[in-house]
């Protein structure tokens, strides 16, 4: 499960739609952390090649993978220039996959990257 979610992730720097039909399930539902909802691999396949062409993944950091049963977590740091607009955050997908390996749900959540301790550093 991590070394596909690895995969996944690479295909973003890469910018290479090619392995995507290995990674997700024909039936995947992935969620975005802003709304977007883009369910079946058509449609997964076009989100990726539209915003390929105005926006570049600039990294996509794995912090750490937990694994159980068919359930994967990654938590990462992203940063991106979309549409000439540069940003990046922490984050945190929640992975199902499918008995053949494949992921069949994803869901990303968003964090701001910058913390800062209202108490202090304690």
């Amino acid at each position: 499960m991590e070394e596909t979610l690895r995969r996944y992730f690479q295909c973003w720097l890469d910018q290479d739609d090619g392995p995507l039909k290995d990674i997700f399930s024909n039936d995947i539902v992935y969620s975005e952390c802003y709304g977007p909802e883009y369910r079946g691999l058509a449609q997964v396949l076009q989100w990726f090649r539209d915003w390929n062409r105005t926006g570049r993944v600039l990294r996509w950091d794995v912090k750490q993978v937990l694994a159980c049963g068919r359930t994967a977590v990654v938590e990462w740091y992203f940063a991106c220039d979309a549409e000439g607009q540069r940003s990046a955050f922490d984050g945190v997908t929640l992975a199902e996959f499918d008995g053949g390996g494949k992921i069949i749900s994803l869901k990303e959540f968003q964090s701001k990257a910058e913390h800062c301790c209202p108490y202090g550093r304690g």
